[in-house]
């Protein structure tokens, strides 16, 4: 597993055990994990984005921390924002497979629904002699489209 991987994971797990926030010193998780503070960063970035579902807070200094809190919203919510903002017009596999994974953790759908969605829009069902553009579009297409019969599911 990958340094960025278990260092997601381990917050998720506090944020788990604890509630839906949680609180770090960045050194104190980078002595932890045997890294650079900028390790820690990059996690924070690329996790725990508003994107991902996540307000972060920072204060820097001695007694600076690290706040990290799940921003909770109704399933409906999370997925208009994703068919309205956050999906454009083109998505590449690895951007649909991450979307496919929160929304799975986030309980929206299940893990077979996860793995149904993954198998539509993997390089593996798109392999045909078009443009990345063009798969790219048709990805952003098809997620837009199953996120729509998920929220009218949902409706009911």
């Amino acid at each position: 597993m990958r340094l960025s991987d278990s260092i997601e994971n381990f917050i998720k797990a506090l944020m788990n055990e604890e509630s839906s926030e949680v609180e770090l010193k960045r050194n104190e998780l980078a002595h932890y994990f045997n890294c650079a503070p900028s390790q820690i960063n990059y996690v924070l970035a690329t996790r725990f984005s508003p994107d991902h579902g996540y307000l972060t807070e920072s204060r820097r200094g001695g007694g600076g921390y690290i706040r990290i809190v799940r921003i909770v919203e109704s399933s409906g919510q999370r997925l208009m924002y994703l068919i309205n903002e956050r999906i454009g017009d083109s998505l590449d596999e690895e951007e649909c497979m991450r979307l496919i994974s929160q929304l799975k953790e986030q309980r929206i759908v299940t893990a077979e629904e996860a793995s149904l969605m993954a198998s539509a829009v993997s390089s593996r069902a798109l392999g045909i002699p078009v443009p990345d553009a063009m798969k790219g579009a048709l990805r952003a297409r098809m997620m837009k489209s199953m996120l729509m019969t998920i929220a009218a599911r949902n409706r009911t």
